[in-house]
């Protein structure tokens, strides 16, 4: 099997070191990640610049753009094989409920997709006292399992892993995406030279507690497995919502 990992938190990363390790037990692994870190970069693709790819170890290749950009690239012939499964992550932080919109991790996962790979993000839900043997550990399970029974079509796997060391996880669940609660908040400030600046941020709030979600799943201990696909349309407006009565032109 040959597997391509990549992230968002950049090729020095000890998720991707760690879950380059797991995988190494099932094939052949190369690893196609950004050369620093590109957080919250949600689905970009670099056009407006060329992108530079440097060595970064044996079948480790760091580009100087998005999550987006290592997987396009590699699936383009980067790499010289065609890979059987793509796999990003781990992250450091959750990627639950909203935050799989904005996420870097997993829009390498839907980037795979798209290309008709089977795709799977992979995130720890902590930002600090990282530890990642666990969701390495089922990130392997995972992945193997997916290679033998595979996904349907435009369907990826959106993994989050529960901060607890392995002995006190209570097991794995298949999940829907929850909701999560920010504090939205712009911050203006002022430079030396005068000029404003703004920082983007905001507190996390928690989440909406609905039963069968990644966000209460991971809460309660178990790690989260959400299937995602790629179609965006609400077909259930198309289905059951009066059409609109529109005059046009």
């Amino acid at each position: 099997m040959i597997i391509l990992v990549s992230n968002d938190d950049g090729i020095d990363s000890e998720g991707l070191v760690a879950l380059e390790e797991a995988l190494k037990n099932l094939g052949e692994v190369h690893t196609v990640a950004p050369d620093r870190v590109q957080n919250s970069m949600s689905h970009a693709l670099t056009l407006h610049r060329p992108l530079r790819v440097h060595e970064a170890g044996p079948r480790r290749l760091a580009v100087d753009g998005t999550p987006t950009d290592c997987v396009k690239l590699a699936l383009s012939g980067l790499i010289p094989v065609r890979p059987d499964l793509v796999v990003s992550g781990i992250n450091k932080g959750p990627n639950l409920g909203d935050d799989i919109i904005y996420s870097g991790t997993v829009s390498a996962a839907i980037e795979g997709t798209l290309l008709g790979i089977p795709s799977i993000a992979v995130s720890l839900v902590s930002f600090r006292d990282f530890v990642f043997e666990a969701a390495a550990e089922f990130a392997a399970a995972l992945a193997a399992r997916v290679m033998e029974k595979g996904l349907p079509k435009g369907t990826l796997l959106n993994v989050n892993v529960p901060p607890e060391p392995k002995r006190e996880m209570k097991g794995w669940k298949l999940t829907r995406m929850g909701k999560r609660h920010y504090k939205e908040e712009v911050v203006e400030r002022v430079d030396p030279r005068g000029r404003k600046y703004y920082w983007i941020g905001g507190d996390d709030l928690g989440y909406a507690e609905e039963d069968g979600t990644d966000c209460v799943a991971v809460h309660e201990g178990y790690i989260s497995v959400t299937p995602l696909h790629v179609d965006l349309t609400n077909h259930r407006f198309l289905s059951e919502v009066t059409p609109f009565t529109l005059r046009w032109p």
